[in-house]
């Protein structure tokens, strides 16, 4: 798909572990291309900062004038003028993600993934034509909490309309062809026999169940093998009809538009989408009991995670959080963990930290690979960072020079359009203040040890961790002492 990730500041700072995360399940499809030669052309021929120009300082940030309105049909609309280049991206955020499958786990990463699969009158290749003829990208993703689809084109009205009348079809009225439905599903099912021989992504589903229980968040954003093949045409089109409605949806618009253009965009698009309300938002978590649990898998590592329920997105400690986990292992080398258990030990290739935070509370989990025959060892030795952390706060100096590698990195959140864009999509799908992402720099600039202390302790504890392992059965040896000196040559080699 041509859907961008996010840089890892994007969405400032509480990043999601890789393995668990939000994302779902994006399938590879015909047609699906990179943005046009077109785009290219238009990029190339506009005047933008470059590395010289910077000259070693950091990238200015944009100060985003962010304007909001509703259309007619209740969809929720934010939107920032950009006329640096003669193009727009357009996001789409509907609350439609896997969180509310209901009795049909995969039903909402299969909708999103069939959009662009047919309209009235065209096929799947017949799409990607369209929007490659015209300069444009389609993409689209499914999400715990969301679904999205988005549009880069460029905004000559020549181009512009063609796009987002073809964008309309694809969103409002896709027709779920079963030809394209049994392909896909193909697709899934060997995705779910990969799962078979990946201990990570084993470990992984096993956690979430443990963490969330009978909760919506529990089950894979995919489905499973028994619940894929049951989808129906019928059950994608009544999904669309609910979780794709006007006022079910955020739209984002970044741009060369005016806002008079920007309105009659939003309009267009939020009147093809079908009628209705917002969904009801999930319910919160029910804090599970702290457990152990060990997969038994033929291999020369163990993956080791270990989790507890966060926070929400809008929760006030965003910002506190957000710079203890970037010291305890969210910032890679020089974080504790990684200091602990890689550099001085050579016990893993990386370990890192990191809290999801969603619309109700998201994973905080820790996740790593280290030798079998370490793996106790070495899951004991995270405990104890974790604890001796929880007990003793960051330092000065780890939380001065963690806020001043978010001061240099911070630009790089509004540095393009395309991120530009994720952040009004973020901030409008969980409410957030439209000075959000100002109000996080000046709050995370302003924190003192103690409050990064407190917060950390408000909200995680050593003993509520649901601890899962994914690895063979086998003697244990003791930990290397720690050395000063970094490990060369890492003990344990990453598999799969």
């Amino acid at each position: 798909m041509s859907e961008r990730k996010p840089s890892r500041l994007a969405l400032i700072g509480l990043v999601a572990v890789a393995v668990i995360g939000s994302a779902a399940f994006y399938l590879s499809r015909p047609g699906q291309t990179n943005a046009s030669e077109a785009l290219d052309k238009a990029k190339a021929s506009q005047k933008l900062q470059s590395l010289t120009e910077l000259n070693g300082k950091a990238p200015e940030h944009r100060k985003l004038d962010v304007q909001t309105w509703n259309t007619a049909e209740g969809t929720k609309v934010l939107f920032v003028e950009a006329h640096e280049l003669p193009m727009f991206d357009m996001r789409l955020i509907f609350a439609a993600g896997s969180s509310q499958d209901g009795n049909a786990p995969g039903v909402a990463v299969l909708t999103n993934a069939m959009l662009n699969e047919g309209v009235a009158g065209k096929d799947v290749g017949a799409i990607a034509q369209g929007f490659e003829g015209l300069g444009a990208d389609f993409g689209n993703g499914a999400y715990k909490d969301m679904a999205i689809a988005t549009l880069r084109s460029l905004s000559a009205k020549d181009k512009r309309e063609p796009a987002l009348k073809l964008f309309a079809e694809v969103i409002g009225k896709p027709t779920f062809p079963a030809d394209s439905l049994a392909r896909i599903k193909n697709q899934m099912l060997a995705g779910f026999e990969y799962q078979k021989q990946n201990p990570g992504k084993l470990a992984s589903l096993e956690l979430m169940n443990r963490l969330y229980g009978d909760h919506p968040y529990a089950h894979a954003s995919d489905g499973t093998a028994k619940t894929v093949p049951a989808i129906t045409q019928v059950q994608l089109r009544a999904f669309h009809e609910k979780a794709y409605a006007a006022g079910n949806v955020v739209i984002a618009l970044v741009g060369d538009l005016s806002r008079a253009e920007a309105e009659a965009i939003a309009a267009q698009v939020s009147g093809a989408l079908p009628k209705g309300p917002a969904l009801a938002k999930i319910a919160q978590p029910v804090e599970p009991k702290a457990s152990v649990g060990h997969i038994e898998f033929p291999s020369k590592q163990t993956n080791l995670m270990l989790a507890q329920l966060g926070i929400d997105r809008d929760d006030p400690d965003y910002a506190a959080l957000s710079m203890g986990n970037q010291i305890l292992g969210g910032g890679g080398f020089g974080t504790r963990l990684m200091s602990e258990v890689r550099e001085k030990r050579g016990l893993t290739y990386g370990v890192y930290s990191g809290f999801t935070p969603m619309q109700v509370r998201g994973p905080f989990m820790i996740n790593l690979q280290t030798r079998a025959e370490m793996s106790e060892g070495t899951l004991k030795l995270v405990q104890d960072v974790l604890a001796d952390y929880l007990k003793t706060g960051p330092t000065e100096k780890e939380l001065d020079d963690a806020k001043r590698e978010l001061a240099g990195s911070f630009p790089l959140s509004t540095a393009s359009n395309a991120d530009i864009v994720g952040q009004l999509g973020a901030i409008g799908f969980y409410n957030l203040p439209l000075s959000h992402l100002e109000d996080f720099m000046q709050q995370s600039q302003a924190l003192t040890v103690e409050q990064v202390k407190a917060a950390m302790n408000k909200h995680l504890s050593t003993d509520k961790m649901v601890i899962v392992s994914a690895g063979p059965t086998v003697p244990q040896k003791p930990l290397p002492a720690p050395t000063d000196k970094p490990s060369e040559q890492p003990l344990g080699v990453p598999e799969h």
